[in-house]
């Protein structure tokens, strides 16, 4: 072959390499961990400060890759064309369809975008500087052709940038997570942690308070001995104190505040004064957000709250443990009382206590039962079934059959639950 030959094959060769850095550097850009990059240039990396300002200017930086690609294959075909025409005459043009759609299917398609896919951040930083070298010798041209693509759009009615995403970012971290999940890259735990603390922006303390009906507490008037053998007895180091009735809440025992007064008078429960003891209790509305609960917690350097509903009735408790449980799951130490409120059966249906609450369910059997109309899973019952069912009656709803097990005067005690394997209309 003549020497022209040889520099127009390595001609050829340079723009397939170009096309090769073009395509993988427009996947590796697009599929980069923008959390990655981020906390690379934390870190005081130049190259991923330059690939951040890359991402902030996607739509530039997309058009110029992509009128690098078109512009080198272009000529690729065309000067391989030229070379294949001048060996082997007419038949060349076929020689030369087959030899371009195989270089630039494997070399500038298959290839780049494989390595760019599979080391997304590695490829970007190593092509962060040229990439940003060729935005800006492409952008009169890019800018242009914009122009050009918004105009045509805007004849058939389509405006660029007025729509924004159906998912808040709430839901885009949420999915992520549950992909990675299936995916096998985050485990459940972690994936129940990450989702537990994206929920706090939607949940009250309403939806994680312990109700008044399983709260313990104290009277004052029973007498200083009988209340520290309570205190003493209960797995809890603070314990509400109600005078007259149990909605007359009048302060909060600490167990170690009361530990302290009982050595200060000899050991004598009898020379105690529980009110001069008791520390004030703090009242919230059940509509407060957890997050802003979470941060009163913080503030005042608190960890318990009653909390109350619109007429000022005291409808439970919350602690800063109930809030962290939210996120971390049951936390239990060694004063905490066994509650066997979800127990597993070994044909797959779940004996559960009516009190349980559903996010508590959830979790546990990782089931995905809605707890926007109710807190407790015998609250989900009667609010599906309408009624206040009797022990023995079956509804089936949510892809799960309810069967009550059994019932103390108008609460739901107890009852089980079976996945089924469509969602089926309610039953009696």
């Amino acid at each position: 072959m003549h020497a022209q030959t040889w520099i127009s094959a390595f001609i050829i060769f340079l723009l397939l390499a170009a096309g090769f850095f073009f395509a993988g550097s427009e996947t590796a850009l697009t599929a980069a961990s923008r959390a990655r990059l981020l906390s690379l240039e934390r870190s005081g990396s130049r190259r991923a400060r330059v690939v951040n300002g890359l991402l902030d200017i996607r739509e530039a930086m997309i058009g110029s890759l992509l009128i690098g690609t078109s512009i080198v294959n272009t000529a690729a075909a065309a000067m391989t064309t030229g070379v294949l025409l001048e060996i082997f005459g007419d038949v060349g043009i076929f020689y030369a369809t087959i030899v371009i759609s195989v270089l630039s299917i494997v070399f500038v398609e298959i290839m780049p975008k494989t390595i760019a896919i599979n080391y997304p951040e590695r490829f970007a930083l190593a092509v962060a500087w040229p990439v940003r070298f060729v935005i800006t010798v492409f952008s009169p041209l890019t800018a242009t052709l914009s122009w050009v693509v918004r105009l045509i759009l805007r004849i058939f009615g389509l405006r660029i940038g007025e729509h924004t995403s159906l998912l808040s970012a709430t839901e885009e971290l949420r999915g992520t997570v549950d992909l990675l999940h299936k995916e096998g890259s985050v485990e459940k735990t972690d994936r129940d942690m990450f989702g537990g603390l994206l929920d706090l922006q939607e949940l009250t303390v309403g939806d994680v308070m312990v109700h008044r009906t399983t709260m313990f507490s104290v009277d004052i008037d029973e007498g200083p001995s009988q209340i520290v053998q309570a205190v003493l007895a209960a797995p809890y180091t603070r314990i509400p104190v109600w005078k007259d009735t149990p909605d007359n809440i009048v302060g909060i025992l600490h167990a170690k505040d009361l530990l302290r007064a009982l050595d200060a008078v000899g050991n004598d429960p009898d020379k105690l004064d529980i009110g001069d003891i008791a520390l004030p209790a703090w009242f919230v509305p059940d509509t407060t957000p957890l997050v802003d609960q979470l941060r009163s917690f913080r503030r005042k350097k608190m960890h318990f709250a009653f909390v109350v509903d619109e007429y000022g009735s005291v409808l439970g408790i919350v602690t800063l443990e109930d809030i962290i449980e939210e996120i971390v799951g049951d936390i239990s130490d060694e004063h905490d009382l066994v509650v066997t409120g979800v127990r597993p059966q070994a044909d797959g249906a779940v004996n559960v206590d009516g009190s349980v609450p559903i996010r508590d369910l959830n979790r546990a059997m990782d089931w995905q039962l809605p707890d926007e109309e109710a807190t407790t899973i015998a609250g989900l019952v009667i609010h599906e079934a309408r009624t206040i069912p009797e022990a023995g009656q079956t509804f089936t709803f949510y892809g799960y059959r309810f069967q009550i097990l059994r019932k103390q005067k108008n609460r739901i005690a107890s009852l089980r639950i079976t996945p089924v394997e469509r969602d089926g209309a309610k039953e009696t």
